[in-house]
């Protein structure tokens, strides 16, 4: 009897991660977990454009509603898809804080109120329909935001976003402020609400974490209420079910200067979103590419266009989000689906907005001080990611955060401008993300290629342009130091060039070490000398020596101990001296005689890799003075010789 065989074609498709369709309970426990993570910052922006403009209890709660009802809109539209739309990845929508103070100053500028929000309203359709077309021009530009600027820029948002947090703690306007006159109460409940999202942080993992901030705002409002100080008046004359209508509060208005500005915050929140469906794709191991970008910025301007219409706000990926997929490990889109339908149904109930309306100011301004917080850190991990050995990168940082927060710092500097330049001066994030785009162009893209100094000593520097025509005997004189002028490893980085920078030369040493043939290894190992001898200085022992607070005494105790160790596996005692005192040095280099060779010979690669990164410092550093200046400051202490 024969067993039946599924043929080739019938078997079963593995369906990936992204696309795998949950049981409706779990897509809607985990859709909802993404509300709360989200529900926070998404009626943030409201309530802060409100205030700012002067409107009223009524008017701020149809905003909330109309902020969730697009925000499901756009969430289902980014990670569902339609045609050429949509990235289809779990990414959840929702307004960008990057639009806050450019739209604020809109506002602000045509006179406050619901004037001020029709101009807002025309420049976000017109930013929408621009974004919407311009998403496969910008996926081919991808390319001129290196990290430098996209993380400048988030680094600037998030500092430019503090004041706005800092206003609300101190001052506490807005339709239902705290009216007391004793400061120390408003500072109370911001500080109270902040400590405890910290607390929360700190003591729970996963989903918990995750909803700190809700929970946050939650305890910091029924506190207030308790107190007397938070009113939730306009609760009972709400309606329980309402719906948003286009073009709500009026037909939009526009102006010139209004929609640059937008069209500046959009051309950023390209910049951002493009950094979240990257992350996304790594989380979710999905390999993006151009067409990708172009589809998921292509649903941030169709949902910032019906955000217009449905009286909301310029739309991007939520970065928290992002970090919730990365933490729950749920990568199902779907889920990101069922979210946007649970928000249009909150969007759809107007006591819920006006329960959120009547959040105290200063509790409002102590959770907006975390999140705003955050989203600089965001910048700072970005910024990481940066060779700031090149120099031309610390200028464009230097210069865009610096003029970035003049005008956040004194906003009426915008006075000495025109009124047509007004728009862009009178936001730190404008202006500094501008800065940041353009000086990038100029130092990286004009005027040929990189000059950067990655070697030498002033007077006698070596540019990555340099490294990259360097014959083999130039390249082994310049760098042989760093690896005991091992053949095998300077052939094997040298065959790597060319370098696109200072970061890929030093990866290039590192990857070569760690990859060697056992024996190949062995050969470096043996050309170290014993440690706590005094024939490797030109090549960094003394150095470590230095830094390990080594004094004559010390130093022939190390050496007694290092011809133990030799006499007992055959080859040096390697410790990156830098990394540890001399004497936890002489501690452990004594109890590992007892290891087995096997492990000792992988200890001492991964000291000699350690070794070799402390030297490329040096190199580095030696060849770019602004970087050894700052280096030499921070090791700057109480004098000492050596």
């Amino acid at each position: 009897m024969q067993t039946a065989v599924t043929p080739p074609s019938a078997a079963p498709r593995r369906v990936h991660p992204v696309d795998e369709v949950l049981p409706i309970p779990q897509l809607a426990a985990y859709g909802f977990q993404h509300v709360l993570a989200f529900y926070a910052g998404a009626v943030l922006v409201p309530i802060i454009l409100a205030g700012a403009l002067g409107l009223s209890s009524e008017q701020l709660i149809h905003l909330i509603n109309a902020d969730l009802f697009t925000c499901g809109i756009a969430s289902i539209l980014q990670a569902w898809g339609l045609g050429k739309v949509g990235v289809r990845l779990p990414l959840l929508q929702g307004v960008t804080f990057t639009a806050v103070s450019p739209m604020i100053a809109i506002g602000l500028a045509a006179g406050g109120g619901v004037t001020g929000l029709l101009q807002i309203y025309g420049s976000v359709l017109v930013a929408g329909l621009f974004t919407f077309f311009a998403a496969p021009y910008f996926a081919r530009l991808i390319r001129f935001f290196p990290p430098i600027v996209t993380g400048s820029v988030i680094l600037i948002i998030g500092i430019a976003l503090l004041p706005v947090a800092a206003n609300d703690i101190v001052v506490g306007k807005g339709p239902n402020a705290i009216q007391n006159p004793v400061l120390l109460k408003n500072c109370l409940y911001a500080f109270g609400t902040l400590a405890l999202i910290v607390l929360i942080q700190r003591v729970f993992r996963g989903f918990m974490a995750t909803v700190a901030v809700l929970l946050g705002l939650v305890v910091g409002t029924l506190v207030a209420w308790a107190l007397g100080d938070a009113h939730f008046d306009k609760v009972a004359g709400s309606a329980w079910f309402g719906y948003t209508s286009p073009f709500y509060f009026g037909m939009p208005t526009f102006s010139i200067t209004a929609i640059l500005s937008m069209l500046i915050v959009m051309c950023i929140t390209m910049v951002e979103t493009t950094g979240d469906v990257y992350a996304t794709g790594e989380i979710v191991r999905k390999r993006i590419g151009s067409e990708d970008i172009a589809r998921a910025i292509r649903a941030d301007g169709a949902a910032t266009f019906l955000g217009g219409v449905f009286n909301s706000f310029p739309y991007t990926c939520f970065a928290e989000n992002v970090g919730l997929v990365r933490l729950t490990q749920v990568k199902s889109r779907w889920v990101v689906v069922a979210a946007g339908f649970i928000m249009i149904v909150l969007g759809s109930l107007p006591k819920a907005a006006a329960i959120v309306e009547g959040i105290p100011h200063p509790v409002l301004g102590g959770a907006a001080l975390a999140m705003f917080a955050a989203v600089a850190v965001v910048g700072v991990q970005t910024l990481s990611k940066v060779d700031f050995n090149d120099h031309r990168n610390i200028v464009i940082l230097g210069t865009s955060l610096g003029l970035g927060m003049l005008v956040t710092a004194q906003p009426f500097v915008t006075t000495a401008f025109p009124s047509w330049a007004e728009i862009v001066f009178g936001s730190g994030i404008t202006l500094g993300a501008l800065t940041a785009i353009l000086l990038n162009i100029v130092f990286n893209h004009l005027g040929g290629s990189a000059h950067t100094a990655v070697a030498g000593r002033p007077g006698s520097l070596v540019s990555l342009d340099q490294v990259n025509s360097m014959s083999r005997k130039e390249f082994d004189a310049t760098f042989g130091p760093l690896v005991q002028n091992m053949d095998w490893v300077l052939a094997r980085a040298f065959d790597l060039r060319p370098f696109e920078n200072t970061h890929a030369l030093r990866t290039a040493f590192q990857n070569t070490l760690l990859t060697g043939t056992v024996d190949e290894q062995a050969a470096l190992m043996k050309a170290f000398p014993d440690l706590g001898s005094d024939g490797d200085g030109a090549n960094g022992y003394l150095l470590d020596h230095e830094k390990a607070g080594m004094t004559a005494t010390s130093q022939e105790d190390v050496a007694a101990m290092a011809r133990a160790y030799r006499a007992q596996f055959g080859f040096p005692l390697i410790i990156s001296a830098r990394d540890a005192h001399y004497e936890r040095m002489v501690s452990q280099g004594w109890q590992r005689l007892g290891n087995a060779p096997a492990v000792e010979r992988a200890a001492a690669l991964v000291e000699m890799a350690r070794i070799a990164n402390y030297r490329f410092d040096d190199l580095v550093a030696d060849a770019n003075p602004i970087v050894t200046a700052r280096m030499r400051a921070f090791d700057a202490g109480p004098a000492t010789a050596h």
